[in-house]
Formats: structure tokens, C-alpha cells, sequence
């Protein structure tokens, strides 16, 4: 029986479709997956949206299961969670996450799901990839025990450190961003929120997430001597400019780069991929993550609301998908 399934894909820049797909029956090790809900990683599918990516960074950009190639037509996407329908006896009827893109079925290696704890909504759960970066951050800028710290962009990537970094003992963490709105979901995670002008300064770390040059002027000022800026913002094919004139050498400073693409060196020895990943749904366990889902919509409302996050016209943070009955 030939299997099908619909899929979303980005057709030109600025305009994305539905298609349907044809699967291949699962071999062997290999798993049936219907999704339940996939999410919109806000930043980077915007950028991939617009055809934003440049053409350096094509092939480090490409997500694991990608089909296509930027600009487009590509099929794109990281966040998805859904049931096992065939496979493995372990995981038949189990809840996974895997990063692929948003599409109602796919058959892919069983090895490439994770079983979603128990404890994890699956609604929850799409926000593994989200803070599989956060936990990749955490490990390359190593906080201690009473460290002063920012978080200055309050996006998902911001709002997933900012949560980590609330249990760790003794800190003093804030979150910044320019949209007040953001208060209440700093709130909800348990730390204090500041707007970039009225930011704690003296501070040991502060992890950039803004995506844009003045956050990243602002993080340099809220620096202690001797401090670091953690830089996870991706620019994508703009160009950034720092203020490395002024005290930037004699208060030693330091700008040093995260990026989830490879597992931190700080990592203790032999952390795989996998394990990151089991971590980051493990933690989210957590309900305060919740805040973080602020939008859903139908797959089938996908091409419409996807141009709208890349616009700004529907704020937020993760945007989850829902395939019910599709």
C-alpha cells in the first residue's frame, strides 16, 4: 500500500505551500511517525522564509531531514512531535520528538527519535530542540554559583536560557528585551526582566540572544572587567558592528560564540548529540516552559501564518502547529 502524506514547503521566497508526498514503507530500523505538533522556530524558519540564508551558509544551515535547497524550494524545519505508528516493538505507540520538518507523517531511522518522558506534555515537547540549545549554551559559558548575569533577548532562544539559568543557585539573573510585553513571561519563568536602558550593569556573563546590533552594544556595557559575552544570535547574511573602541581592552572583555551545531567542548567527555537532546526533554518537565508556546494554528493554516511570523504582523515566541484529524 503506497503511503502519502502533506508537507510544508517553502516554494519561493516569501510564499510557502502544502504539498502531498509519497513515503516508502518503513524498513527494517526505520519508524512510521504521525505527527501531533510541530513548532515554528521563530528566528532562523523566518530567516529561511525570506531566502535569507546566505549562500556560505548553505550547507551548514541544512536541517537533518531537509528536502531541497535554499533558497527554494526547500522543505524546512526541526520541531516536530508525534506517535510511532510502525516500528520497533520498544517504540511502537510511543511519543517522540525528531527533528524534522513540518509534515503529517514521515518515515525516518529509529534511531533519529527520542522518547518523550512521561512526564512532558507532548504539546510541551516541541520546544526540545529550543532548549537543547539552551543546554548547549549553558554548557559552552559554564555560569557558577553566584554569577550576575543577562540574558538580553527575550526570543525563545533567550527565554530557554533564562528558565535553565533560574535554577541555578545563588545567581542573579534578568532578563532584557525592549518589548515590555516580555515581563510577564520572565515572570512565568521565574526571573526579573528589565528594558535594555534600565538593565543591571556589573555582570559576570551575559548571553546575547537579540539578533541585532544594539543588543549586542548593550550586552558589551552590562559586562563586568573581565567579563563574557555568550553570542548566540545568528545574523544570517547581515552585518553587525561592535564597539571594540573605548574600555573593550582595558576591561578585558569577552565575545565568544554558542552555536548548537556542535556539542560544546565543555561538555563532559563522550556527551553525544543524543544525550543534549534527552537532557533538554527531560527539563521540560518543567511547566514554566509553557509560557513560551504563545500562538498555535492548524497544519493546514501553515503557509498563511508562516509569512506572518517572518513579517512581525503575529508576535510572540514558538508558534506551535496542530495536526488533529490530518
Amino acid at each position: 500500500m503506497e503511503l502519502t502524506a502533506r508537507a510544508f514547503w517553502l516554494d519561493s521566497p516569501g510564499h510557502g505551500e502544502i504539498r502531498e508526498v509519497a513515503l516508502s514503507a518503513p524498513a527494517e530500523g526505520e519508524v512510521l511517525v504521525r505527527t501531533l505538533y510541530s513548532g515554528v522556530s521563530r528566528g532562523t524558519e523566518s530567516l529561511v522564509f525570506r531566502g535569507g540564508v546566505p549562500e556560505s551558509q548553505h550547507a551548514s544551515m541544512r536541517a537533518p531531514f531537509q528536502d531541497g535547497d535554499f533558497p527554494a524550494p526547500v522543505k524546512y524545519g526541526y520541531l516536530s512531535v508525534g506517535q510511532v505508528e510502525e516500528g520497533p516493538a520498544g517504540l511502537l505507540g510511543r511519543t517522540v520528538f525528531c527533528l524534522y520538518p513540518h509534515q503529517t507523517r514521515y518515515v525516518v531511522p529509529a534511531s533519529a527519535v527520542t522518547v518523550v518522558p512521561d512526564a512532558v506534555p507532548a504539546a510541551r515537547a516541541v520546544l526540545a530542540g529550543t532548549v537543547e540549545t539552551a543546554v548547549n549554551a549553558l554548557w559552552d559559558a559554564a555560569p557558577l554559583v553566584g554569577d550576575r548575569i543577562a540574558v538580553v533577548g527575550g526570543g525563545m532562544v533567550g527565554c530557554s536560557v533564562a528558565a535553565l539559568l533560574a535554577r541555578f543557585p545563588g545567581v542573579r539573573v534578568q532578563l532584557v528585551d525592549a518589548d515590555p510585553a516580555r515581563a510577564g513571561i520572565a515572570r512565568s519563568l521565574g526571573v526579573d526582566f528589565a528594558l535594555p536602558a534600565e538593565a543591571a550593569g556589573e555582570c559576570d556573563l551575559v548571553v546575547h540572544a537579540s539578533a541585532t546590533e544594539a543588543g549586542l552594544g548593550r550586552a558589551l556595557e552590562l559586562l563586568a572587567r573581565e567579563g563574557t559575552v555568550l553570542e548566540m544570535s545568528w545574523y544570517g547574511d547581515r552585518r553587525v558592528s561592535l564597539p571594540l573602541g573605548e574600555a573593550f581592552h582595558s576591561r578585558r572583555l569577552v565575545v565568544r560564540s554558542s552555536q548548537v551545531g556542535s556539542v560544546s567542548p565543555a561538555a563532559r567527555p563522550g556527551r553525544t548529540y543524543a544525550d543534549r537532546l534527552a537532557l533538554a526533554l527531560e527539563l521540560l518537565a518543567e511547566p514554566a516552559f509553557d509560557a513560551l508556546v504563545t500562538g498555535e494554528c492548524d497544519f493546514a493554516e501553515l503557509p498563511g501564518v508562516m509569512a506572518k511570523l517572518a513579517s512581525g504582523s503575529i508576535p510572540g515566541l514558538c508558534h506551535r502547529v496542530v495536526y488533529d484529524g490530518v
